[in-house]
């Protein structure tokens, strides 16, 4: 079994970054797509992001144009660049993993994911 670790979350004010990793480990990475979902406190989980094996992405409306995933399969490790945050973006983020070709919007489609990391936005 792999497992999924996130790191780079924090406090920022509105208009700022963050750039979030999700390392993992256990996994042949390269075979995954992978996705990031968001959680607000007392809210459902939301869709931001995915990337298939081969790279392609999606993202959801909330975010396109400010947001950017990517992946380094030979560091086992999928990204999210964080730009022109807003106090709406506030949330804990996740990681995810599935194992097919494309990604999906949906978070019961995936297999396995992290433990999370919080992502502040100051107004």
């Amino acid at each position: 079994q792999g497992q999924l670790i996130e790191s780079g979350g924090g406090l920022v004010q509105a208009g700022g970054s963050l750039r979030l990793s999700c390392a993992a480990s256990g996994r042949t990475f390269s075979m995954y797509a992978m996705g990031w979902f968001r959680q607000a406190p007392g809210k459902e989980r939301e869709f931001v992001a995915t990337i298939s094996r081969g790279g392609t992405t999606y993202y959801a409306d909330s975010v396109k144009g400010r947001f950017t995933i990517s992946r380094d399969n030979a560091k086992n490790t999928v990204y999210l660049q964080m730009n022109s945050l807003k106090p709406e973006d506030t949330a804990i983020y996740y990681c995810a993993a599935r194992r097919t070709v494309v990604g999906s919007t949906n978070p019961s489609n995936y297999d396995s994911w992290g433990q999370g990391t919080q992502v502040t936005v100051s107004s």
